[in-house]
């Protein structure tokens, strides 16, 4: 029997765990990213020897299996890190998640004591039904509370009323928090309570990139191929099977490649749109309105030792746009090679051609230094150089529809023999990286003979951070 000719989309932490995986199995498989950089949203950039992620990139997991497999794909690489994040807010530090006793001093009493009216009223009266972000945490925490350190940052992450955004967003990523619970875990015993803050992290010395460089040749000395600067824009199939793909150079050249299998973590939205023939109407229909929240970031070179002990800081102050701030130093001092100096990664979270995306780098970044100047963290002066790094499509976005959109396009994929969707982008879910490899292996698994239902990876919103054994499903 042949062996699979297998394809993948996307040479980032799924794409290329599914070809691993399969390497291991002596399947070679053709990995197909559209950069000239293996990691998608885990690469690390390097600029004049320092070194950043495109955001921040922790490596934990609840999942046995993709810790041990971390450490096969880069024996000796990582280091150990201690968490430090807080949240800034009104030239204050708050501890995230929050700490009531310092929340309470931070805010005074007047303010503390309207939080508590606040919540003693969400709950007499919740809202319901509980569709919106705006919902669960407001019948969490209180409205007061909400609007402080829930709303301003959130809609900085979309771009749209938290009204808008599916409460699935909110049981995802701070499942099993309310006010009350944190009260008690203050007070307490924390024996039974819900772990929610991991306190120490593995992470590669050199940056995530360091082990997405390693898998990738990894891959080919197994005899698989990683083909950057490889965009997939036509997937042909007769009826439900795939046979081949088209992808392009920047150059515009086109090279048409066959498979038996194809695995995809590019967009699920561009996966209906460059099919050919395409889905029908409905599908199409549903595609379209998947959205995604791009993002950049603004490397700062800063002649400055020491700025803030955090890891990263969230700025919840809402004269300003800017999101969230990386300390790459307090990541790894290899990210950094001047030990008197810094490196902080100045988020900023957009669409694709609006006004900020759409400056120049050189305005960006004078734009961004202003920013972090007007909140106090840092004076314009100690700024020596800057780095702007664009990434497309870097969050799917949960808007209250998007589980009927998403619904219909799994319907249609679940007629395929051959076609296997892993990964954040792949699947339209906010997934984190462990979950993306998860899905991967399944993939993977599923190619080799195994039943598992890719879907279930990440389907009860654990949230990342309680510490729980198991994270892939069992097979069907």
């Amino acid at each position: 029997m042949p062996k699979p000719k297998v394809l993948i989309a996307g040479g980032g932490p799924a794409g290329l765990t599914a070809a691993y995986e399969l390497s291991k199995k002596n399947i070679p498989a053709t990995v197909l990213e559209s950069s000239s950089f293996l990691g998608g949203l885990s690469q690390t950039v390097e600029y004049k020897g320092y070194r950043f992620d495109i955001g921040g990139h922790r490596f934990f997991t609840k999942n046995k299996e993709i810790d041990v497999l971390w450490t096969e794909m880069l024996p000796g690489g990582f280091i150990e890190v201690d968490r430090i994040s807080r949240i800034y807010y009104k030239k204050k530090f708050f501890s995230y998640p929050l700490k009531p006793i310092e929340a309470f001093i931070n805010l005074g009493l007047i303010e503390s004591f309207m939080i508590l009216l606040s919540y003693v009223k969400s709950k007499i009266k919740p809202r319901v039904p509980e569709t919106s972000f705006e919902d669960w945490v407001i019948n969490r925490f209180g409205s007061r509370l909400y609007r402080i350190f829930f709303k301003t940052y959130t809609e900085k992450v979309w771009g749209m009323p938290c009204s808008k955004i599916s409460a699935d967003w909110a049981s995802q990523r701070i499942k099993g928090l309310s006010l009350t619970t944190a009260i008690k875990n203050a007070f307490f015993s924390k024996k039974n309570s819900i772990k929610t803050l991991i306190d120490r992290f593995r992470y590669p010395r050199l940056g995530p990139g360091m082990l997405w460089n390693a898998v990738g040749r990894n891959i080919e000395e197994k005899g698989g191929r990683v083909v950057r600067n490889q965009k997939v824009v036509a997937i042909k199939r007769n009826n439900y099977n795939v046979e081949s793909i088209t992808a392009e150079d920047p150059e515009g050249k086109k090279s048409v490649y066959k498979c038996t299998h194809f695995v995809s973590s590019m967009p699920l939205r561009d996966l209906m749109l460059n099919m050919s023939p395409s889905p029908q109407k409905e599908v199409m229909d549903a595609a379209a309105k998947l959205t995604y929240r791009d993002f950049l970031v603004v490397a700062a070179i800063i002649e400055k030792d020491k700025i803030f002990p955090d890891n990263w800081v969230y700025i919840h102050d809402g004269s300003v746009r800017l999101g969230r701030i990386q300390n790459f130093k307090n990541w790894s001092k290899e990210m950094v090679p001047d030990e008197g100096y810094s490196c902080l990664g100045l988020e900023y979270f957009c669409s694709e051609g609006d006004d900020l995306w759409s400056m120049s780098d050189k305005a960006i970044a004078e734009f961004a230094i202003k920013e972090l100047e007007q909140i106090g963290l840092c004076d314009s002066k100690d700024v020596r150089d800057t780095c702007v790094v664009k990434m497309y499509k870097a969050y799917p976005v949960y808007d209250t529809d998007y589980q009927k959109n998403i619904e219909i396009i799994r319907n249609f994929i679940n007629k395929f023999k051959n076609l296997y969707p892993i990964g954040r982008n792949g699947m339209h879910r906010y997934n984190n990286q462990d979950h993306s490899m998860a899905t991967a292996l399944l993939a993977a698994r599923n190619i080799l003979g195994a039943k598992y239902d890719v879907w279930q990876v990440n389907s009860d919103a654990e949230y990342h951070e309680e510490i729980k054994d198991r994270l892939v499903p069992k097979p069907l």
